[in-house]
């Protein structure tokens, strides 16, 4: 069990029966009256994040939650990764992908949480490398700052590119934000 002094960013607990990350914490000693945490927390199943306050001393259950590294493979409708412990593969419905599909490349490195025994998400790389396969021409000359224009990459995910990218460059994309952060050289 942990303490109300074990809150930190990152902690798993379980409330009502389903599992929750802290993503907000603040200690708060009242001049009057007892201490307590206030925190935000967001659901590992559904995603809602809710404010709740622990008074001093209140225990909180951890959650049955744990991370295992697979490796994607394959989309047909579901999304096929492969367990790296134990080469088992392991289905995952749209749902529990979301919108991480947008940045899923073959044989890409992932984590999928379970919880109880059961998939519930997935932590994607902060950072992946895609192609442009669709996107109007880069215009020579325009030089004004910031000027963006759409572009779609191999994973069929669109997003907003400086006009000096053309077809066929690869984009550092983060997947936190889904923004373009820099074009890099070809991984060939």
């Amino acid at each position: 069990m942990y303490e109300t002094s074990d809150i930190r960013k990152g902690l798993r607990i379980e409330m009502d029966g389903e599992p929750f990350i802290v993503i907000e914490f603040q200690f708060v000693k009242p001049g009057k009256g007892t201490a307590f945490t206030r925190t935000k927390v967001r659901n590992l199943i559904n995603g809602a994040v809710i404010d709740r306050t622990f008074k001093s001393g209140e225990k909180l259950k951890p959650a049955d939650t744990e991370e295992r590294p697979m490796q994607y493979l394959y989309s047909d409708g579901s999304y096929h990764f492969l367990d790296s412990s134990n080469y088992e593969q392991v289905s995952l419905e749209n749902t529990i992908v979301g919108e991480n599909a947008n940045y899923l490349t073959e044989n890409m490195n992932v984590e999928v949480s379970y919880y109880k025994g059961r998939p519930i998400g997935l932590s994607l790389p902060n950072f992946v490398v895609l192609e442009v396969t669709e996107t109007a021409p880069g215009e020579k000359g325009n030089t004004v700052t910031g000027a963006l224009k759409p572009a779609v990459v191999t994973t069929g995910y669109s997003l907003n590119v400086p006009l000096f990218i053309n077809e066929g460059d690869h984009l550092k994309v983060d997947t936190r934000t889904g923004e373009y952060v820099e074009r890099v050289k070809s991984q060939n």
